[in-house]
């Protein structure tokens, strides 16, 4: 048997029921006992026996007696136990006896911080905790009515870290009813819903977050009786039977749920959400305990599970995390675990009828119900073990376990990892546990270390896992190094462990501990962790201004530094006040420098939000990133800067965010003066103002005195006039365009280098006003916008030939132009008998092709024979010929124009034409024959058909020689 001593305080030793001693020592003193503790406790590793001794006296340390040897720890001022630097024979026994067994499963409550705070009763205030670690929410609940004590009338919402330090307090001043409930998000942001249904937001400083929100005005006329919160969202209950919803309090959009049908004289015993990622909806559920059984309701239905099917009058539901299993307390003290198909798991009858005050699922194994003065758990198999305690406490719901709140302690019941149980289980022989004995037997030089070692060489790596994660799962610093060295001692005789394995749970436990410190009081499990995530935890740290903390943390774990600088910037700026610019600068920069390509600029726009402008003028001089450099200096009001840094960067869109900026807030002159003296943002502006702003633009070249730049705008503008559908043929608003083109001419005429524009100006503004009388003359809108050719081509057309004369004349234009614009426009309205007048006024300057090609383009081949005789080109009269299918007489004109290609082709346009090929082949072969006599002097220059037959005569008879 092991006597082990240890210090009770006076409210520990009531917890334990008198029942489980079994036998009390009477003389402790023959142990050695005598001048060092009050309390002996006497462990039976057969039978698990606590046995309790009081004496008066009261000190600081524990005897733990051996058969052989007797061993003294010290405990420090908070009752913590620090444990001997080598573990003790019997260590297996001391740790197991802190566990509950539940059937086959162990389950353990360690205390992981005495409370700090000072006159708090949880049972006359509201609490909210987060999930976490995370901090604790207090306020004076208003639906009691307390006695004060030292302390003022005025409601205080105060907040504390999970080891009870305060963090932050403020006066609570809201209007619309008592407090209805309040909760944390993930984000830890404390929500506060009031009765009248307006949603009050907080962050862990105590400042309330602006805006507030309404949950609306069915709310607010009904009044909210109960709430019920998940992660980031609410359901509200109303005295009418109501239920409204926010599914996301990162954009809060109340909405009402389906009409339950019950009245305010028949309220729910009980409220539970289903959180939508566990639903087949995707919307949140709601379950009601009502007297009929349970009630199931969402945005779109409403389910009824009646009782006989539930078992009985629902008091209470929790729902584990998991969203798979409900317990439920019935109306008889039943408490009933089923899934969500509503099939028992298991029941347990519970000793009271009356509901608990709480009910918590312990992870996913048991579930936990408190009463005034009782913590019952309940397992599976239908076991449970109770808690007695003396002061009200709050039920921490987290991923593997609870946290369990007092006003003295933060305890947290757990399953025992399995891990933990195969080294410290009483009469263990696992691998894990011979590993952890075989270090105690090294550490006393015994050879049984190696024994061990042998008897578990096939299991070793698997003994070497068990005791790193078990070291994972401990809070006792002194045991998790005990284990470490367990498992370090068993790596080196074992080959195929994963190396670094031990080094990451070094790393991890070295990150818990740091923030499980009671100043940080952040006590996260190892399961928690891994599901909260490093990262979120450096996001909660900043945010509870635990900078330094943050930064060290992200720089052992290799993270990046930027988030926790630059948020202890902006934090430093804002309780900066006092401080002058240039010294907070300096005191900026140099932590700043720590983080390459940190933003400067997001801490100059928190520095000006803040009322500092110079120094965010300072700061944002230092941000190497032009975009995000310039919006800011935009913000500040610092637009010169902008637009130099702007046009130093050659972003074209920095540069016109720039220009408007600058052009919406200055006057037009200051604006010209400032982009004049930037050539890339003036030739920005330019390119810019030509598609969209002409007026503007215009008024920028008249200050810059760039006339001929005017007049190119005026002249455009008049040529978009003309597009608009307003401005339809012969209307009156061709007036306003003639008034511009002719602005215009005069700008252009101001400088010499600009003659040619000026004239076509002149001559443009001439056209269109000859172009607006013929339409008003003939009232048929298609003169407008016309060249000087279709102009007089359409007058003809329109048998207005004195007008066709005046804008040839007005316009200089020339014969030759004239003719054929005239013998287009008859051929148009096929005026043959004028076309035939035209031609024989005088020789046309353009000769008569003109005349056959518009004829035969209309298929009038008779009109074409009047003029292809005219043709003086023989090679142009025989293709005019051939155009019309006149081969004998192509075939002459191509004969006398004595052109073998030309015959060539004539050929392909007849190829169809049997007799027609063979006479341009003779005609083509004649040619052939007559150059090759040129060559060798034969023929001369004869003529006629019958020379030609000599000497083709001769020269057959000079080849057969």
């Amino acid at each position: 048997m092991e006597v082990r001593l240890y210090d009770f305080s006076p409210k520990t030793a009531k917890k334990i029921r008198v029942g489980f001693v079994r036998k009390e020592i009477r003389n402790p003193f023959s142990l050695g006992a005598t001048n060092y503790l009050d309390k002996i406790i006497v462990i039976d590793p057969d039978r698990h026996d606590v046995l309790l001794k009081n004496e008066e006296e009261k000190h600081d340390q524990i005897v733990i007696l051996t058969r052989n040897s007797i061993k003294t720890s010290v405990i420090n001022k908070s009752k913590t136990l620090i444990s001997p630097n080598s573990p003790s024979p019997m260590a297996n026994v001391s740790v197991a006896a802190e566990w509950q067994l539940l059937r086959n499963r162990y389950y353990r409550k360690p205390e992981l911080y005495p409370m700090r705070w000072k006159h708090i009763d949880l049972s006359r205030n509201k609490v909210a905790c987060a999930p976490f670690g995370g901090p604790i929410a207090i306020i004076r609940d208003d639906s009691k009515i307390v006695q004060l004590y030292a302390e003022s009338a005025l409601r205080k919402l105060r907040i504390f870290n999970s080891a009870g330090i305060l963090l932050s307090e403020t006066v609570w001043k809201h209007p619309g009813g008592r407090l209805i409930g309040m909760s944390w998000t993930e984000d830890q942001t404390l929500i506060c819903i009031v009765q009248d249904g307006t949603i009050y937001r907080y962050n862990v400083h105590g400042e309330c977050l602006e805006p507030n929100f309404s949950m609306g005005k069915d709310c607010f006329e009904q009044n909210v009786v109960d709430c019920v919160f998940w992660g980031n969202g609410v359901v509200c209950l109303t005295e009418a039977g109501k239920l409204f919803c926010v599914p996301d309090f990162k954009e809060i959009r109340p909405c009402k749920l389906a009409e339950i049908g019950i009245g305010d004289e028949e309220l729910p015993h009980c409220m539970a959400v289903i959180e939508p990622q566990y639903t087949v909806s995707g919307n949140v559920e709601v379950l009601l305990g009502v007297g009929s059984g349970i009630v199931i309701v969402d945005e779109d239905e409403v389910r009824f599970v009646d009782e006989e099917k539930v078992g009985g009058v629902v008091q209470k539901i929790a729902v584990s995390r998991n969203g798979r299993f409900l317990a439920c307390f019935m109306h008889d003290g039943r408490l009933v675990v089923m899934n969500m198909e509503f099939r028992d798991f298991f029941k347990y009858q519970c000793e009271s009828a009356l509901p608990p005050e709480q009910m918590a699922w312990c992870g996913l194994d048991s579930v936990l119900l408190y009463w005034d003065d009782v913590l019952l758990m309940v397992g599976p198999s239908e076991d449970s073990v109770s808690y007695i305690y003396d002061e009200p406490v709050i039920l921490i719901p987290e991923c593997d376990g609870v946290r369990i709140l007092s006003n003295t302690s933060m305890e947290f019941v757990q399953r025992v990892p399995d891990s933990t149980v195969s080294i410290f289980k009483i009469g263990s022989t696992s691998p894990a546990s011979l590993l952890f004995d075989a270090l105690d037997h090294f550490d006393r030089r015994s050879a049984k270390a190696d024994e061990n070692l042998r008897l578990i060489r096939a299991s070793l790596p698997e003994a070497v896992e068990a005791c790193v994660d078990a070291a994972g799962h401990e809070f006792d610093v002194s045991r998790q190094r005990t284990l470490l060295r367990a498992a370090s001692y068993g790596q080196a005789f074992c080959s195929n462990f994963q190396r670094d394995r031990i080094q990451e749970m070094c790393k991890t436990l070295r990150v818990l501990n740091a923030v499980r410190d009671p100043e940080i009081g952040i006590p996260l499990s190892i399961e928690q962790y891994k599901l909260l995530s490093a990262p979120v935890l450096i996001g909660r740290l900043i945010n509870a201004h635990q900078h330094l903390l943050a930064l060290r943390i992200t720089e052992y774990l290799g993270m990046n530094q930027e988030v926790v600088v630059m948020h202890w910037a902006c934090a430093k700026i804002t309780a900066s006040l006092a401080i002058p610019d240039a010294a907070l600068l300096e005191i900026l920069l140099d932590k700043l420098k720590l983080c390459k390509g940190i933003s400067y600029a997001a801490v100059a726009a928190h520095a000006d939000r803040s009322g500092r402008r110079k120094l965010a003028a300072m700061l944002v001089d230092h941000e190497p990133r032009s975009s995000k450099q310039v919006p800011l200096l935009l913000s500040i009001s610092e637009e010169d800067t902008a637009l130099m840094k702007a046009t130093e960067s050659g972003d074209t869109d920095l540069v016109y965010l720039v220009l408007f900026h600058i052009w919406q807030k200055r006057p037009a002159l200051e604006f010209f003066g400032t982009i004049q003296a930037r050539p890339l943002a003036r030739d920005l502006f330019i390119v810019y103002a030509r598609c969209y702003k002409h007026e503007f633009l215009k008024d920028f070249f008249l200050s810059t005195g760039q006339l001929q730049e005017v007049a190119f705008l005026l002249w455009k503008e008049s040529w978009e006039l003309g597009k608009n559908p307003m401005t339809s043929k012969g209307s009156p608003l061709h007036g306003p365009r003639i008034k511009l083109i002719e602005k215009a001419h005069n700008l252009f005429s101001e400088t010499k280098e600009h003659t040619f524009e000026s004239k076509a100006a002149e001559e443009h503004a001439k056209l269109l006003r000859i172009q607006h009388e013929l339409e008003v003359t003939t009232k048929q809108p298609i003169f407008v916008d016309s060249s000087i050719s279709d102009t007089i081509k359409t007058c003809i057309v329109l048998g207005n030939h004195r007008a066709a004369m005046k804008v040839k004349t007005e316009f200089k234009v020339s014969e030759k132009r004239w003719y054929w614009l005239k013998v287009s426009a008859l051929a148009t309205i096929r005026d043959w008998d004028a076309l035939e007048k035209f031609s024989k006024e005088k020789r046309p300057p353009i000769g008569f092709r003109p005349f056959v090609e518009v004829c035969i383009d209309v298929n009038e081949k008779g009109e074409a024979l009047k003029y292809i005789p005219k043709l003086a080109d023989p090679r142009e009269k025989a293709e005019a010929y051939a155009r019309i299918g006149m081969a004998k007489e192509a075939a002459d004109a191509a004969s006398q124009a004595k052109d073998g290609e030309l015959l060539g082709r004539l050929k392909l346009s007849f190829a169809q034409n049997t007799a027609a090929s063979s006479i341009f082949d003779t005609l083509r072969d004649r040619l052939s024959f007559q150059g090759q006599l040129a060559e060798m002097g034969i023929g001369g220059h004869r003529t006629g058909f019958r020379a030609q037959k000599r000497d083709f005569a001769v020269y057959l008879a000079f080849r057969a020689a």
